[in-house]
């Protein structure tokens, strides 16, 4: 995953109101800490930070704070209620050759064709995965392929396809998606089938009198 340089400007004040402040003037309010550094109030730019996260939160980034420069990655991104724009972010300072832990999403791929003929749904029971690697190493997504699923059968995490290095502490029995069928769906069926069982009868021809 590339690198990216995002230029930060410390010596913010703290507190809601100056937060408000510098949304207003198009900065984000952040705070960087890790390796032992006391936590540090910086602002970004929030256009420059929607451009250096546009691949995913999971991006490395290169942090420039007063000419210092760290690797850090996105944390705890926090968004306004209503317009979902960026509103404050933490930057955790890591090593390149350390394991740290991150949520991936799962996506899922393919079509279930047998599930759709069966009237049935997937339901997305695990969006993220919490995996474990270099940051270096940290994927933009891991997919799902539900290509071959049935209905009453689950994609658990065990059947997810992991890039070299990555690992996850999820349990591998856990459903990440399940084919099901609604109740309106059976419904549906049980109906057809009962207006199918009276037209076999009026169509079947009459019994011979001996």
């Amino acid at each position: 995953m590339a690198e990216t340089t995002l230029v930060a400007e410390q010596g913010r004040a703290t507190g809601s109101a100056v937060s408000r402040r510098l949304r207003r003037t198009g900065r984000v309010p952040a705070v960087v800490y890790g390796h032992g550094m006391e936590p540090l109030a910086v602002s970004v730019g929030a256009r420059d930070l929607r451009a250096a996260l546009v691949h995913g939160s999971n991006q490395v980034l290169t942090l420039d704070v007063g000419g210092d420069k760290h690797m850090v990655l996105a944390r705890q991104l926090q968004r306004h209620p209503v317009r979902h724009t960026l509103s404050h972010v933490d930057f955790q300072v890591v090593r390149s050759d350390e394991v740290v832990a991150a949520e991936v999403p799962i996506v899922l791929t393919g079509t279930a064709t047998e599930v759709e003929m069966a009237h049935g749904v997937l339901e997305h029971v695990l969006s993220t995965l919490t995996v474990h690697t270099t940051p270096d190493r940290i994927p933009a997504e891991i997919q799902a392929d539900v290509s071959a699923l049935q209905v009453g059968a689950a994609l658990r995490v065990r059947d997810l396809v992991l890039p070299e290095g990555v690992t996850t502490d999820i349990d591998p029995d856990e459903a990440v998606v399940a084919a099901v069928v609604t109740r309106a769906a059976e419904v549906a069926v049980a109906e057809a089938a009962e207006g199918e069982a009276p037209a076999a009868e009026e169509t079947a021809a009459p019994a011979e009198e001996g």
